[in-house]
């Protein structure tokens, strides 16, 4: 069950352990990278393209996010989008919400940059994450980047 004490942390030092035992289901695992490989492209994106945090409920570590802003979408300056990169729940902690609580907050971000759109993209398939995303009003775009589909969702 979420507590008030609910809330996503920048990854520093002190926290970054606890970031990387992040584990998601084995069968999700093909799905999503493991959060050293986040933090790896974190590092060597520019400054202020990836967004990572710890999302932590009261002080145990339930998950990662991790998402991208503004970042030049087709590689060639035409065109930018912002979205959620990566999400990992831990294991134990899934269907509690906290997956909601990620969007939600990465959208807040979005919005509170003046984005209109949150994108994101998923692997397809029976264990895949298409029914959450649909579910929270994401739609599908008709693209693909790599195997995976891309989903929009609308900011208000």
């Amino acid at each position: 069950m979420i507590t008030s004490g609910l809330r996503l942390e920048e990854i520093t030092p002190g926290n970054f352990e606890a970031a990387t035992a992040i584990r998601v289901r084995p069968d999700q695992e093909h799905a999503v990278s493991p959060v050293t490989q986040s933090l790896a492209e974190a590092y060597v994106h520019p400054a202020g393209v990836a967004w990572p945090r710890l999302i932590v409920d009261d002080d145990r570590p339930v998950g990662f996010l991790m998402a991208f802003l503004d970042i030049d979408w087709r590689g060639d300056g035409t065109l930018f989008r912002s979205g959620l990169w990566r999400l990992n729940i831990a294991a134990d902690a899934q269907g509690r919400g906290y997956g909601r609580f990620a969007v939600d907050s990465v959208a807040t971000e979005i919005r509170r940059r003046g984005g209109k759109e949150l994108y994101v993209t998923w692997h397809p398939g029976p264990t895949g994450p298409e029914g959450f995303y649909l579910g929270l009003g994401f739609r599908t775009t008709g693209e693909t980047s790599g195997d995976q589909t891309v989903g929009v969702l609308e900011l208000p």
